[in-house]
């Protein structure tokens, strides 16, 4: 059992290792060839002139642009750079170390290419005009750390209709995908069901908002849940959220459907008696503090997700008395970051080319990803699978594909076998590419920290 004083030794290790290897590096990610070049001659076919002929083809049929070039595996990862994990608005180009770190991540856990894109404005319609300028280019859109309301106008306004091709914000979808998944262990766990629980949800960010509306689909009763954002316990008197609500519009229907009780105060009052807290707000520690976990049910189970540093150490937490604590971050038991959901997610959705990413496909992820965890065995510091278990991706991948079907918002049909097989080979094949590049040397490898 380390101590205390390790336990935070080890927390600031990624830190301190980032400053070292992102100079190192010069970046995460790069273009490389994916088709043979036997001799030069072949540029003649992938180049001038033989690619006039695919260019011709593709001009009378635009869909086979998906068969001839790779926008059929290709997302673009798009923000401003306006609410960067826990930083807040640090500006596009202090933004690009996290989009590229997406980009990776898509493709070592999902076989997706991303390609980072930071755009420098922060006006809703400019950026909301560039996506659609981008579509051509891409299968998919990702957005990225693009801070609330104009997010919500944003992803709507894209998904309204305008875009061919699925647009989703993985800070609303994917993190509350994952977080539901992780939730739904977690109460197996401790046995009990989720429409009789009370739930503390601090923050009430994009990624909360977007949380609360798949706990709903799940089961979750508005009424004994106890939203709190940076002014206090939401409820039907909040004049300030009220005069606001039509830019506001979700927060305002959250004062009206939650807090039967009609509870009033801030943090503690909200996890008073609660079963679970689920926290997305402001980077910790002591944003949540002991005595406040110690105030809430038996057996609780607390989520604080907030980066890089969560809202209460784990720790802490079960000092206090929480049987059940999750984070966003790698080093710790119990991570509940996106990073477990939107590679999946994006290769279901790729894989039959469907037109948009729904909340049901996020639900059907979840569940997967639920199972997935379950069929290696619950524990309290084992509610979600490890990024590791490589096999979650392609299953919420089938999961995804499935429900898009059944949903009729896929341009292809494939069976699960199908859909398996093809998932699983796509990303076996990115996960040894690395590998073999780093046995190789070409990429270099990392010196020894001193």
């Amino acid at each position: 059992m380390l101590t205390k004083e390790e336990l935070l030794a080890k927390a600031k290790k990624p830190a301190q290792e980032a400053m070292r290897l992102h100079p190192f590096y010069r970046g995460k990610v790069e273009t490389v060839s994916k088709c043979a070049i036997r001799t030069f001659d072949d540029f003649a076919i992938w180049y001038t002139p033989g690619v006039a002929e695919p260019c011709k083809a593709i001009k009378q049929d635009k869909e086979l642009v998906y068969e001839y070039t790779n926008k059929w595996n290709t997302v673009a990862v798009v923000s401003d750079g306006t609410r960067v994990l826990g930083l807040g608005d640090i500006g596009p180009e202090a933004g690009m170390p996290v989009m590229e770190g997406k980009a990776l991540l898509f493709k070592y856990l999902g076989g997706v290419d991303a390609v980072p894109i930071c755009l420098d404005t922060k006006d809703p319609d400019e950026i909301i005009h560039a996506v659609r300028l981008l579509q051509p280019s891409f299968g998919g859109i990702n957005l990225e750390d693009i801070s609330q309301p104009k997010c919500f106008k944003i992803l709507d306004t894209l998904r309204s209709g305008m875009m061919d091709i699925p647009v989703w914000h993985d800070d609303q979808q994917g993190t509350a995908c994952v977080i539901l998944g992780g939730l739904i262990n977690a109460l197996k766990i401790v046995g009990k069901p989720i429409d009789d629980i009370k739930v503390a949800i601090i923050g009430s960010g994009a990624a909360n908002i977007a949380s609360i509306r798949l706990f709903l689909a799940a089961g979750m009763r508005p009424e004994k849940m106890y939203v709190v954002d940076s002014k206090g316990i939401l409820h039907p008197d909040r004049k300030d959220i009220r005069e606001q609500q039509v830019e506001f519009a979700d927060k305002w229907r959250l004062c009206q459907t939650t807090n039967a009780e009609g509870r009033r105060g801030g943090i503690p009052e909200a996890m008073k008696g609660s079963d679970v807290c689920v926290a997305l707000s402001r980077p910790g520690p002591d944003t949540i503090l002991k005595d406040w976990v110690a105030g809430m049910n038996n057996e609780a189970i607390l989520f604080v997700c907030a980066n890089p540093i969560p809202e209460i150490w784990p720790w802490e937490a079960k000092e206090a008395g929480a049987r059940i604590v999750a984070t966003g971050r790698s080093d710790f038991p119990n991570q509940v970051n996106n990073s477990l959901g939107f590679p999946g997610i994006f290769r279901g959705t790729l894989d039959v080319r469907a037109r948009t990413i729904t909340d049901e496909m996020c639900i059907a992820a979840a569940n997967e990803l639920a199972k997935t965890a379950e069929d290696h065995g619950l524990k309290d510091d084992y509610i979600a699978p490890t990024m590791d278990e490589w096999e979650v991706y392609p299953r919420e991948a089938v999961a995804v594909a499935m429900k898009a079907q059944e949903q009729g918002i896929a341009r292809i049909s494939a069976t699960p076998e199908e859909l398996m097989k093809k998932a699983s080979a796509i990303i076996k094949r990115s996960r040894e590419l690395t590998q073999s590049m780093m046995k190789e040397g070409y990429i270099a490898p990392a010196p020894p920290a001193p």
